[in-house]
């Protein structure tokens, strides 16, 4: 299908004209002034796409996330889809992009996948800014006496580049005080953190405010209200609050707004534009970065606790290719038919199922479907789903778009309506920060033991000290394992996590503990996405 002009999709969506502010032809940004105006009607339900460990195999969360949208759209089922914007990062080197695949996709694709409406570049001048106001701070005389080797915040960009992860500043005469710094990229900041968890523009300039951004000479922290910036930082930030509005290629309504990482931040759209979704439709779709271990968990510890939302079910997404990968079989042999793997890495996907289980939410089994599956394999995966209690849909989205969503759209408002959410959250705030931690390793990740480094001790002991004790945790963790190595696959119990370090983002309310060698500005990979890009016209 064509794409229709935007306004005709905010029709759609409900959305009286007034609130929406064209970019173009096919995107838009709706005002908040539109929640204000339905904020007191009730919510629609809201469903949770999350997945197995990821593989190079590749799942097809967002894919999937899309394709059940579609598959509402077929069976006159209204809905908003609700997505994370995509990071540059990625784009140009791995994925390639992030608005889903086949004909299950979003558009306009290479418009979103690159400068969309200007939110990333939103969010990188701003977190620039105050790194370049805490260096002229020092510089012109340093009235907060900021500690030169105690500065927390760091610089970013959208993309992946490894020699910004550790660099030094201020070299040559004149340029101020050389100093250690490092870039993180855009995604992985606290301040789109922040963006994605403000429920509006107050509560959003609040939380920068309380963002710490270095320590005195005397130990003390120093806020970013100090500084005497938020001001500034809001006149950057003032388009970038409000959520853009696009359409799959099935002309149905799509929140695209936020975009931080699940592995290195808490993966999840803005809060934002899932209030206001959640208030425009009967059932919101949304999606959690990487597998149910990260993502989801993120998105049910801390998203809906924040936002005050209830989730009412969970899509697992599963793939035959991926468990066969869990289950020992080498990428190049993907392909084979090998029901021995499958059901060897099928402990992964049961691993996934009975974490999510613990949040009291029902839960759909979507098994995305690759061409090169074999019948025999999906004739398993899917009888053993149903003999252990799981309600299963075969998708078929990618190739068939919303013909082929049909069935797990049915099913899924068939669970909607059948089984009632208990959702809860897996810990409570007010517990020790180590408590805290310990919860999630040894829950979800089912580690044995935790140990901690020196200086994350350390750090934990001054955070807590600082009044931090009810903060939410938000692990940095590689995507690619349930446990910290990211070579070991599968479903691993009993194994060692290591808290190398803790950071806090103190205007996010979050402590950040970081596991194995988590990275947060990665590199690109021997051959990037962007070398492969196809030639167009331009």
């Amino acid at each position: 299908m064509a794409l229709k002009k935007i306004n005709e999709i905010a029709k759609i969506a409900g959305i009286p004209a007034q609130y929406v502010e064209p970019y173009g032809f096919y995107k838009a940004k709706i005002s908040m002034d539109y929640y204000k105006k339905i904020k007191e009607r009730p919510n629609g339900k809201l469903v949770l796409v999350t997945a197995i460990t990821p593989t190079k195999a590749g799942e097809g969360k967002t894919t999937t996330s899309i394709a059940l949208t579609e598959g509402f759209g077929k069976i006159k089922q209204k809905a908003m889809l609700c997505l994370r914007e995509p990071s540059l990062g990625p784009v140009f080197g791995i994925k390639g992009g992030a608005t889903g695949g086949g004909l299950a996709s979003v558009g306009p694709t290479e418009e979103i996948n690159l400068h969309f409406t200007g939110d990333m570049h939103a969010l990188t001048s701003s977190i620039n800014l105050i790194s370049a106001i805490i260096d002229n701070h020092i510089f012109q005389g340093n009235e907060l006496k900021i500690d030169p080797k105690r500065i927390v915040w760091t610089r970013a960009l959208d993309m992946n580049d490894r020699a910004l992860r550790h660099i030094t500043v201020a070299q040559g005469e004149k340029n101020g005080v050389v100093r250690d710094d490092h870039f993180v990229i855009t995604v992985a900041s606290e301040l789109m953190a922040i963006l994605c968890l403000a429920k509006d523009e107050k509560d959003f300039l609040k939380r920068i405010n309380n963002i710490l951004v270095a320590y005195n000479t005397k130990g003390e922290p120093v806020y970013l209200k100090q500084l005497k910036i938020s001001h500034a930082i809001m006149k950057l930030m003032r388009d970038a609050l409000k959520p853009n509005l696009v359409q799959t290629y099935e002309n149905n309504p799509t929140f695209i707004h936020g975009g931080p990482f699940a592995n290195i931040a808490h993966g999840c759209n803005s809060i934002m534009a899932l209030k206001l979704a959640t208030k425009m439709a009967p059932i919101t779709v949304t999606e959690a970065g990487f597998g149910a271990d990260l993502g989801a968990e993120k998105f049910l510890d801390i998203c809906a606790r924040e936002a005050g939302l209830k989730v009412d079910a969970v899509v697992m997404v599963a793939t035959i290719r991926a468990l066969k990968m869990h289950g020992g079989l080498a990428l190049e042999n993907i392909t084979k038919e090998d029901l021995k793997a499958l059901e060897k890495g099928v402990a992964n996907l049961k691993r996934h199922l009975e974490n999510m289980e613990k949040y009291g939410v029902p839960i759909v089994v979507a098994i995305n479907h690759f061409a090169n599956d074999h019948q025999s394999e999906v004739k398993w995966l899917t009888k053993w789903c149903e003999k252990e209690g799981y309600v299963v849909s075969f998708l078929d989205g990618f190739i068939k778009g919303g013909k082929g969503s049909v069935d797990l759209a049915k099913k899924v408002v068939k669970t909607l309506k059948t089984k009632k959410s208990k959702y809860h959250p897996l810990y409570a705030l007010n517990q020790p920060i180590k408590t805290k931690i310990a919860t999630i390793c040894k829950e979800i990740y089912r580690a044995g033991k935790i140990v901690y480094t020196p200086l994350a001790e350390k750090q934990i002991k001054q955070y807590e000290k600082l009044g931090y004790k009810n903060a939410y945790i938000c692990m940095a963790k590689t995507p690619q394992s349930i446990t910290d190595d990211p070579n070991v696959l599968n479903a691993p119990t009993g194994f060692t996590i290591t808290i190398r370090e803790v950071n806090l983002s103190a205007g996010a309310n979050f402590i950040v503990p970081l596991t194995g060698k988590i990275m947060t500005l990665p590199g690109l990979p021997k051959v990037p996405a962007a070398v492969k890009m196809e030639e167009k016209p331009y």
